[in-house]
């Protein structure tokens, strides 16, 4: 099912699954789905206005381990157990710069070193929800599953973390292609929530989220010597090739 920017939306007492085709102030005009993206959704003919597209009231948050994190240009390696459905998710990356503990969202981006490219490579067939109990942290928690950009830039010279273009390419082909303007919380919040009644340490690495075109909902999974870059315009980027040698 082809779609460009899908939501999740109330209609009476029922939530379903549809295309975001525009926003018309606290308007949504959604094409309707049936079913759910992680089975199989159906194109329906209705098109709807909802002022209704549920959002969860705090970010999602899982955790990935130091070993994760790998250098831009490295090459991936993967296990046996996750080549079944291997996936990306390009994704704005936050470096912290210092110590902090109860963040007000006002003072945030004192905290923030900089900004980079991230790839937060996920074993799909050990996340969906059937296998997961709904607990994505092991699937994105292999050796080398987070590789990240190859400049750090400082938040003098990103104004708006929030208005940048990100791709991310697989063999030089587009799949993701959208702007971190599309991210459901902002950087100030996803520090803020982050850091209640948790330290967060000087170099911690927090991936905020990827847009749509991930290779799960195109049934498209990484193979073999794939070469996937992952960029920010005046951010960051990363060229990770992706190898299944064991």
């Amino acid at each position: 099912m082809a779609y460009r920017r899908l939501v999740r939306f109330r209609e009476r007492n029922d939530v379903f699954y549809g295309d975001l085709l525009e926003t018309r102030g606290d308007e949504f005009l959604v094409r309707k789905f049936l079913g759910d993206p992680f089975d199989a959704l159906q194109e329906t003919d209705e098109i709807l206005k909802t002022k209704e597209l549920p959002l969860p009231k705090y970010p999602s948050v899982f955790l990935k381990p130091a070993d994760a994190l790998t250098g831009p240009f490295d090459v991936v390696p993967t296990h046996p157990d996750t080549r079944e459905m291997l996936d990306y998710e390009g994704e704005l990356v936050i470096v912290i710069g210092k110590e902090g503990k109860n963040v007000e969202e006002s003072e945030a981006l004192d905290y923030v070193l900089g900004f980079t490219a991230g790839n937060d490579v996920s074993a799909r067939n050990y996340q969906l929800p059937e296998v997961s109990g709904g607990q994505f942290s092991y699937a994105k928690s292999f050796d080398c599953f987070a590789p990240i950009g190859h400049t750090i830039t400082a938040t003098t010279q990103v104004p708006d973390p929030l208005a940048a273009r990100i791709t991310t390419k697989v063999n030089g082909v587009i799949k993701q292609d959208s702007n971190t303007n599309d991210l459901i919380f902002s950087v100030r919040r996803i520090i803020s929530h982050l850091s209640r009644g948790t330290t967060l340490r000087k170099g911690t690495v927090i991936m905020t989220g990827t847009p749509s075109g991930v290779g799960y909902f195109r049934k498209e999974f990484l193979q073999d010597g794939d070469v996937v870059e992952v960029e920010i315009e005046g951010i960051g980027k990363t060229r990770n090739i992706i190898s299944f040698l064991d």
